[in-house]
């Protein structure tokens, strides 16, 4: 794309006139950096569009003006930790609390209550911007009357413990699989997970300071978790087992003496490849990479530590039993191990955690970064969902 759009606060050269930028209070604390399109012209239907790691608002350009052309007020915020939004500069050692899941659906209603919203036609979440949406559809589905999850099923709140009054009860939120990451470190070669990796506080410095700079490092890793990877050809897994997960991609289960910059660098495409890739040209990735250069990546990583502590499941615990009960669907790359990497969420999502599920889509010729991939396929899905729903 020749011009510039300087209606926007990043992503000028590739960010089409009708997207623009706008910072916003949004009650809770924080100025939210958005993208934003659909806002001419008379009121319309709100589409707040999430994403998630290592992402920003930006990933939802090639869906925005689709979206527009069917009808919504496109809003697609840069989350609390991200980008431009307040909280990127944050630090190991800050208050997690901002970072949890409830003070993530209080930053979205703040948001679209500033933005003159009463209610989102729907909210639509990507990687960790799926768990996000779910627990706003789950907690105020008066807010947010339907939710599109994508690459990361939702199972249901976590469980309290039920008729154990005769025997010990197990303690909420403990981890899945007693021992898992003793049992991924027995393995030969010895392995762990990457979200208990992202939770440590050396994951930030390995990624912001790697060897062969931000921007290689985010070549590599959106290659390596796209349809563009031939190594990704997903399958269900059996159970949460050091040996089921052995299965996993290394960017999912990593060898124990690497970090995911280590990793993902074994996959850095060639020249030609780069030059090959359509759906994620350099000047794109650079924006990407120049904002993450500029913040690092642990307002992003606090989320991981978040998940993996369980204090904050226990939290959760409150909406045991409770299902999204607003229409929702499922949207994923083919590609995309995503899918999989948390045995049984996907049965659960059809079975219990959603009550309207209205479809499971899995996009061929595209992997985790399914609204990059194949973003007019994505935009059908969506518009069609939520104009039905």
């Amino acid at each position: 794309m020749s011009t510039r759009n300087t209606d926007v606060a990043y992503g000028e050269a590739t960010l089409p006139t009708g997207i623009r930028s706008r910072f916003v209070a949004n009650g809770n604390g924080i100025t939210m950096h958005m993208l934003e399109a659909g806002f001419a012209g008379a009121a319309r239907p709100c589409v707040l569009l999430l994403h998630g790691f290592p992402e920003l608002a930006y990933s939802w350009r090639k869906v925005m003006l689709p979206l527009v052309a069917a009808g919504f007020h496109v809003v697609a915020p840069d989350l609390r930790g991200y980008g431009r939004t307040d909280g990127a500069g944050v630090a190991f050692d800050d208050d997690l609390r901002p970072f949890g899941l409830l003070n993530r659906v209080r930053d979205a209603l703040g948001l679209v209550f500033a933005l003159g919203h009463r209610t989102v036609a729907a909210v639509v979440g990507h990687d960790y911007g799926s768990p996000v949406a779910a627990w706003c559809a789950l907690i105020r589905p008066d807010v947010f009357r339907a939710a599109v999850l994508m690459s990361a099923p939702f199972a249901g709140p976590p469980a309290l413990p039920f008729d154990t009054a005769t025997g010990a009860a197990p303690r909420v939120g403990a981890a899945a699989g007693p021992g898992i990451h003793d049992a991924l470190a027995a393995l030969r070669p010895p392995r762990k997970h990457y979200q208990w990796h992202y939770a440590t506080r050396g994951a930030n410095e390995e990624m912001w300071r790697a060897p062969q700079g931000v921007h290689a490092f985010l070549r590599a890793y959106y290659h390596m978790k796209s349809a563009d990877w031939p190594q990704n050809t997903p399958f269900p897994l059996a159970a949460w087992s050091a040996e089921e997960l052995a299965q996993l991609p290394r960017y999912y289960v990593m060898d124990l003496d690497k970090g995911m910059a280590e990793t993902v660098a074994s996959a850095m495409p060639d020249a030609a490849a780069v030059a090959a890739c359509g759906w994620l040209p350099d000047e794109e990735l650079g924006v990407y990479s120049a904002e993450y250069a500029r913040t690092g990546f642990q307002g992003g990583l606090q989320s991981y530590r978040v998940g993996t502590d369980p204090a904050y499941a226990a939290e959760l615990a409150l909406w045991s039993g409770r299902a999204i009960d607003v229409p929702a669907c499922f949207v994923a790359g083919a590609n995309d191990w995503g899918v999989h990497q948390r045995p049984g969420q996907l049965a659960a999502m059809r079975a219990t955690a959603c009550t309207q599920l209205r479809g499971v889509h899995l996009i061929e010729g595209a992997g985790h970064w399914v609204q990059q991939e194949q973003p007019e396929r994505v935009s059908e899905l969506i518009a069609a969902f939520v104009n039905a729903a």
